[in-house]
């Protein structure tokens, strides 16, 4: 059995609690959500968590975790975004029943979704308000609101906020950059390639 003196135990938990985006944060998050921290969920956990990426779906984050070395299957990631949702530990949004999103961000929030590149941007829950929901059936009650607003660019010939496309409306110029408009900045997470 290794024996570490009270100083040092003291010292490295105090290290631990004042670098929140450290691996054994990773490894509470997981194991107070209820989970064992294998070597896949950590993989993934430090991925999602530490470098807060946002908005995911599985896909994305299967060639995010082979781009840093991790090697797993394409069904154990989607297995562990689910059971990371199931404990709580992410969001699932999906679009139109096709594809599911994974959202670090469990708060009470709507969102954007550009239709034309699969980007999500948050909405935050009090930019939302709702005149009349329907009555639940009978032995149920509301617990959740989920609203996702699809967006499409704008397509004008004469104005100059239009955008032909998200990035640069198909008007870059060579010195000046794209010419579109910039998107909201209230959380936006672009889907990793």
């Amino acid at each position: 059995m290794l024996f570490i003196p009270d100083n040092v135990r003291r010292r490295l938990l105090t290290e631990r609690d004042q670098h929140p985006g450290t691996a054994v944060t990773v490894r509470d998050r997981i194991k107070n959500a209820g989970l064992r921290p294998t070597k896949q969920r950590l993989a993934l956990g430090h991925i999602l968590f530490k470098e807060q990426q946002g908005h995911t779906t599985a896909d994305q984050l299967h060639r995010e975790t082979v781009r840093s070395g991790a090697r797993m299957s394409l069904a154990t990631v989607y297995n562990t975004l689910n059971q990371f949702a199931d404990a709580g530990l992410l969001s699932r949004v999906n679009l139109d029943g096709e594809q599911s999103y994974f959202d670090i961000n469990t708060s009470n929030h709507h969102h954007f979704h550009l239709q034309a590149t699969g980007l999500l941007i948050d909405i935050p829950a009090e930019e939302l308000t709702f005149g009349k929901l329907p009555s639940p059936p009978d032995g149920y009650r509301i617990s959740k609101i989920d609203v996702l607003i699809g967006l499409e660019p704008v397509i004008e010939a004469d104005c100059p906020l239009s955008v032909a496309c998200t990035v640069c409306g198909g008007r870059e110029e060579a010195e000046s950059g794209c010419a579109g408009p910039k998107p909201h900045t209230w959380n936006e997470k672009r889907p990793r390639q």
